[in-house]
């Protein structure tokens, strides 16, 4: 079986739909590792009910970052792990890192990329006055929120959405685009062709 790290900042939404989608059998992994830069994270009181491996790095406790990169990395290396995810990780990830794991590293963002990148999406979605909005998966390339896309998934923006009512819309997508993504990766189902990731149909 596939072993997962992932990688969180907050509440840890993401990880817990991913984590739900490994145990209910809609995806055949194993979430080996949990890094987080905040000790305060609630995601962190997840992972201690369910039995799930995590670490906390604090980026003040190293002498620059791609130190603490490179420490997530080894960790990660440690764990066997075949898959990272960024679900909710609040920090860059540097080129060092990124060049490690090429390919094998999946984030998630709160638009239709490659509109609204970086923080904020959900506000920039809505005064820019879009009909729709969304979330994407992808892999994580050296740019913000540039990556191959593997997986879009679409919401309607109302007259009457403010911030927080479109982002919970929006992040009920996200936990289903995240595992989806992760499986078709996993299971090899996808090719990627300059900026294309192509979806393999099963024969």
């Amino acid at each position: 079986m596939d072993n997962l790290a992932v990688l969180v900042s907050g509440r840890g939404s993401n990880l817990r739909a991913l984590h739900e989608a490994t145990k209910d059998g809609r995806l055949e992994a194993n979430i080996a590792l949990v890094v987080s830069n905040n000790a305060k994270a609630p995601a962190l009181k997840y992972c201690s009910e369910e039995g799930i491996p995590c670490i906390v790095l604090k980026t003040k406790d190293f002498i620059e970052k791609n130190a603490y990169f490179k420490t997530i990395g080894d960790e990660i290396e440690r764990f066997n792990v075949n898959l990272i995810v960024l679900a909710g990780f609040m920090l860059l990830v540097p080129q060092s890192f990124i060049m490690r794991f090429k390919y094998r590293i999946l984030n998630i963002h709160p638009s239709i990329l490659p509109s609204f990148p970086g923080l904020e999406a959900q506000r920039q979605a809505l005064e820019y006055g879009v009909k729709i909005s969304g979330c994407t998966v992808f892999f994580v390339d050296e740019g913000c929120d540039t990556g191959p896309i593997i997986v879009q998934k679409f919401v309607q923006v109302n007259e009457d959405d403010t911030i927080d009512i479109l982002s919970d819309r929006i992040l009920t997508q996200e936990h289903d685009s995240l595992w989806q993504a992760v499986k078709i990766i996993l299971d090899g189902k996808y090719k990627i062709e300059g900026r294309r990731v192509k979806i393999l149909e099963d024969k």
